[in-house]
């Protein structure tokens, strides 16, 4: 399993037509105080399975690390990854929609995509806090 595409962004969606929408890319949230609560964000990914991985069962765990290490959640799931023609690999896009994320400290957080076993993929999350002007 190979991860093509990892970032965060406001909101995603995969349509009918298997086609990957994105709104709002970032990597960064300002705060005024912490610990601070993020409302909504996505996590998207798209995943690539080769032609010998394919028709499998997969682990893929999700987990989300503070700037000193700790480990704030961890997600584990399998994938079904279906069998795709000769030769051919597959492309999965999922979504993980993350709701009132709480941020403990400013620094760099990183989501880290497993797969099966391994680390895929990192993407960063960098959380400032902004000066208060009085």
């Amino acid at each position: 399993m190979r991860v093509k595409l990892a970032l965060l962004a406001d909101a995603a969606n995969v349509s009918r037509e298997g086609k990957l929408n994105i709104l709002g890319i970032f990597d960064t949230i300002y705060a005024r105080d912490l610990p601070t609560v993020h409302p909504h964000m996505a996590l998207v990914l798209r995943l690539e399975a080769g032609s010998a991985e394919t028709g499998r069962t997969h682990e893929v765990v999700v987990e989300l690390a503070a700037p000193d290490g700790t480990i704030v959640f961890r997600l584990p799931g399998t994938l079904d990854v279906p069998s795709g023609g000769p030769a051919m690999g597959v492309g999965i896009d999922h979504v993980l929609a993350i709701a009132n994320l709480s941020l403990a400290t400013e620094g760099r957080y990183a989501f880290r995509i497993h797969a099966d076993g391994a680390v895929a993929a990192e993407v960063p999350l960098q959380v400032e806090r902004v000066p208060v002007r009085h």
